[in-house]
C-alpha cells in the first residue's frame, strides 16, 4: 500500500464494540489480570501498557503512523515539539560531548544548545547552512557526538544538504538529527539521506488546524531506546486526546500539504513581482540562493515564505494592520494563513548579531500560507503591501 493509504488505514485494533473510527483511550493507567501479569509487564518479559506516562494505545497509533511516513523504525511522542527536540539531545549527549549544528535554528533550539546544554559541559559549534563539505568536516572535533539541523529553517528558509551531512555523519560515526517540521514527510524524508533521528513539532502541519500541542522523535531503535527511557523518567508525555487528534490529522496531511505548497508558490510569485516588496524568500522561487538544492531534496517548496519590507518594524506594523484575512500569531502550519514578525516574536530572545546573521531583521515578515482561496490571499497581501508603502 502507498503511504497515503497507510496513513488513513493504520489504527488501533478494533475492540469488542466493532467501532469504525479509532477509539480514544483516556485513561491514566492500565490493569493487570493477575499479579503474575503485573510482574511480567514490569520486568518486560510481557509487552503491554502500564501507565500513560509510559505508553498509551492512542499515542502509539500516532507514533506508528509517523514512523511509517518518515520510514523510521521506532518513535516517542512528547507533549510539545520543543520537548521532542530537547529529548533527542539530552537523552544521547553527556558532559564533555560536542554538538555540531546549523546556525539557522528556531529560537528555542538555540536556547537549548547555548543556555541549557552548555550548563552540562556540552559544547557546540555553529556553521552556516551554506557551509561546504570541507567546512563541516573541519568543524568535527574528537568529542563531537551529534549533528543537528533544520531544513528548511525557521524562519529564514535556509537549507542544508542532507545527502552531504548524512555521508559525513556515517563516515565519522555521528548521530544525525534533523528537524523536519517545515517540510513534513510529505516533502522530504531525511532517513533516506542517513538521518538517525527526525524530530517534529506536531503542533504545526501535522495537526494543521491550530488545535493541540505535540511533538515526536522517530528514528533508529538504538537511539529511540535511550530517548524512550529519558522521556519515561522525566515525563514529557503526550496527552492521549492530543494523540488521537493528531493521528486523525495525519490522514489528510498529504492533501493539505499539496494545497499549502501550491498556494505558497503562487503567493510568493505575486509578492515577488510587487514593486513595494523588497525581497521574497521561498525555496521553490528561482531567486532563492539554494533553489537547486531545494529541488533536489524536496518535492515542493513548503507552506512558509518570508518577505522583507523597507521601513523596518513600523512598515511591518502598518502592513499587518492593513491585512484583512491573515491572522497575526506566532504559530504556523494552520489551515488559516498566519503572519508574524520573527524579530520581535519567535526569535526576540536572540542576540542582535545572531538575528542579523540569520537574516532576521525588523522588516522581516514570516507568512505561513493557509488553505484559503489563492486569489483572496494574493489580493489581501498585495493591497496590504501597497497601503503600507504609502
Amino acid at each position: 500500500m502507498k503511504k497515503q493509504t497507510k496513513a488513513v488505514r493504520t489504527q488501533t485494533t478494533k475492540t469488542q464494540y466493532r467501532e469504525h473510527s479509532t477509539p480514544l483511550f483516556l485513561t491514566s493507567s492500565f490493569t493487570f489480570e493477575t499479579a503474575e501479569q503485573g510482574k511480567a509487564l514490569f520486568d518486560e518479559t510481557e509487552q503491554g501498557n502500564l501507565y500513560s506516562r509510559f505508553s498509551n494505545p492512542s499515542v502509539q497509533e500516532f507514533v506508528d503512523k509517523v514512523c511509517m511516513m518518515e520510514e523510521c523504525e521506532e518513535g516517542v511522542a512528547t507533549a510539545t515539539g520543543m520537548a521532542a527536540v530537547f529529548a533527542s539531545m539530552a537523552a544521547l549527549l553527556q558532559s564533555g560531548d560536542h554538538i555540531l549544528a546549523s546556525r539557522a535554528l528556531f529560537g528555542s533550539a538555540h536556547q537549548i544548545i547555548t543556555q541549557i546544554l552548555s550548563k552540562w559541559n556540552i559544547s557546540y559549534t555553529y556553521l552556516e547552512s551554506t557551509a561546504t563539505e570541507q567546512e563541516w568536516e573541519a568543524a568535527i572535533l574528537p568529542n563531537t557526538k551529534m549533528v543537528y539541523l533544520e531544513t528548511p529553517s525557521n524562519p529564514g528558509l535556509d537549507l542544508v544538504d542532507l545527502e552531504m551531512i548524512g555521508k559525513l555523519c556515517k563516515k565519522h560515526g555521528l548521530i544525525f538529527n534533523v528537524d523536519n517540521c517545515f517540510a513534513t514527510p510529505c516533502l522530504q524524508i531525511p532517513a533516506q539521506y542517513g538521518a538517525d533521528l527526525v524530530v517534529h513539532s506536531a503542533t504545526k502541519f501535522m495537526d494543521g488546524q491550530g488545535r493541540v500541542l505535540g511533538g515526536i522523535v522517530v528514528g533508529k531503535k538504538e537511539y529511540i531506546k535511550d530517548i524512550r527511557f529519558f522521556c519515561r523518567q522525566t515525563g514529557p508525555s503526550m496527552s492521549p486526546f492530543n494523540a488521537w487528534v493528531l493521528s486523525k490529522s495525519l490522514e489528510t496531511l498529504e492533501l493539505r500539504m499539496e494545497k499549502h505548497c501550491a498556494n505558497a508558490l503562487e503567493l510568493a510569485q505575486a509578492l515577488d513581482a510587487h514593486e513595494s516588496v523588497k525581497r521574497v524568500n521561498y525555496p521553490f522561487l528561482p531567486s532563492h540562493p539554494q533553489h537547486t538544492l531545494a529541488q533536489q531534496q524536496m518535492t515542493a517548496g513548503g507552506a512558509v515564505i518570508t518577505i522583507e519590507l523597507e521601513g523596518g518594524f513600523s512598515r511591518i506594523s502598518a502592513f499587518m494592520k492593513a491585512l484583512k484575512i491573515a491572522t497575526l500569531s506566532s504559530n504556523l502550519g494552520d489551515t488559516r494563513t498566519i503572519v508574524t514578525n520573527p524579530y520581535t516574536t519567535t526569535h526576540a530572545k536572540l542576540k542582535e548579531e545572531d538575528k542579523l546573521s540569520l537574516g532576521i531583521t525588523p522588516g522581516l515578515l514570516r507568512i505561513s500560507v493557509g488553505l484559503e482561496h489563492i486569489e483572496d490571499l494574493i489580493e489581501d497581501f498585495t493591497q496590504a503591501a501597497a497601503i503600507s508603502a504609502q
